[in-house]
C-alpha cells in the first residue's frame, strides 16, 4: 500500500491511497483541471481512480468532486448526512453511494473504516484505510480528540494528522474574533499541541510515517508543527513530513 497528497489546506485537499489495482482519492477540493495536473504529478490518470471518498461537505474537501466524478465516471462515497447537505450538486450524476459513519466497507483491495468526528458539518468523517497488512489513518478536520478517534488511530502504520494552527499565532493574528472562536472551538480544527497530545495517547509502535496536514498559512508554520509532533514522539523534527497546499507530498510506501 502507498499514499500521496495532491495538496492540503484551506484552498483544497486531496489524498490518494493505493493497493494493487485499487486506488481511492480522499476528498477533491480542486477544480477538475487542477486535480488532473496534481494527479499527473503522481503519475496517475484521472480515470484510473476506483472511487472518491468524501470526508464532509466543506468546499475545500468536496468542491471539485461533482465535476470530477461526472467528467471521469468515478464513483463517489460519502456519508448519508454529507449527501443530504449537497444533494443538488450530484443531481444527474451516476455512481453516488451513501454510508453510515459507523459502518466499514471494502473497495477492491482496500478496507475503509470511517471515523465519526466533531466538526461543523452534517455527518463528518475521517478514515482509516487498510489492505490487510498496513493501516493508514487520515485525520485532517476536527475540533477535539475523542476516545473513539484515539481507538481508531491506535496502532496505525502511518498517520496524516491535522496541525491546523498554533494557538498563540491564531490568538494574536488578524482573523475576526468569531472566526478565531470557530477555528479553536470544539467543532473547528486541531492545533499543534492537541495533535501532539493525541500521539501520546495512542499506540505509535508501528508508525513508519507521520505527516502534518491542513496547516494554516496565516496561523502556523511547518517548523512549529514539526516541533510539536516530534516532541510527542521523541524523534527528530526532520522525520515529520509536511503536506503542503501547493505540492502535497510525494508517494509514501507501507
Amino acid at each position: 500500500m502507498r499514499f500521496a497528497s495532491l495538496g492540503s489546506g484551506s484552498e483544497g485537499n486531496g489524498l490518494v491511497v493505493e493497493s494493487g489495482d485499487t486506488r481511492v482519492l480522499i476528498d477533491c477540493g480542486f477544480g477538475v483541471r487542477d486535480a488532473a495536473v496534481r494527479l499527473a504529478r503522481l503519475g496517475l490518470a484521472p480515470d484510473s481512480l476506483t472511487a472518491i471518498l468524501v470526508t464532509h461537505e466543506h468546499s475545500d474537501h468536496i468542491g471539485g468532486v461533482p465535476a470530477f466524478a461526472a467528467r471521469y465516471g468515478v464513483p463517489v462515497w460519502a456519508t448519508f448526512g454529507t449527501l443530504s447537505a449537497v444533494s443538488a450538486r450530484f443531481e444527474g450524476i451516476e455512481g453516488i453511494y451513501g454510508f453510515d459513519s459507523h459502518d466499514s466497507f471494502s473497495l477492491g483491495a482496500l478496507e475503509i473504516r470511517p471515523i465519526s468526528v466533531p466538526h461543523d458539518a452534517r455527518e463528518p468523517v475521517q478514515y482509516v484505510v487498510g489492505d490487510g497488512a498496513s493501516r493508514l489513518g487520515v485525520l485532517t478536520d476536527l475540533g477535539v480528540i475523542t476516545a473513539h478517534v484515539e481507538a481508531c488511530l491506535s496502532g496505525c502504520d502511518a498517520l496524516v494528522l491535522e496541525c491546523n494552527h498554533d494557538l498563540p499565532m491564531l490568538e494574536a493574528g488578524s482573523y475576526p474574533y468569531p472566526l478565531k472562536q470557530r477555528i479553536a472551538g470544539r467543532l473547528g480544527h486541531l492545533h499543534n499541541e492537541a495533535a501532539a497530545e493525541l500521539l501520546t495517547r495512542i499506540d505509535t509502535s508501528r508508525l513508519k510515517h507521520l505527516i502534518a496536514a491542513h496547516l494554516s498559512r496565516e496561523n502556523n508554520t511547518p517548523e512549529l508543527a514539526r516541533a510539536a509532533l516530534a516532541g510527542a514522539l521523541g524523534c527528530a523534527a526532520e522525520w515529520i513530513g509536511i503536506a503542503s497546499q501547493r505540492e502535497g507530498f510525494a508517494w509514501r510506501e507501507l
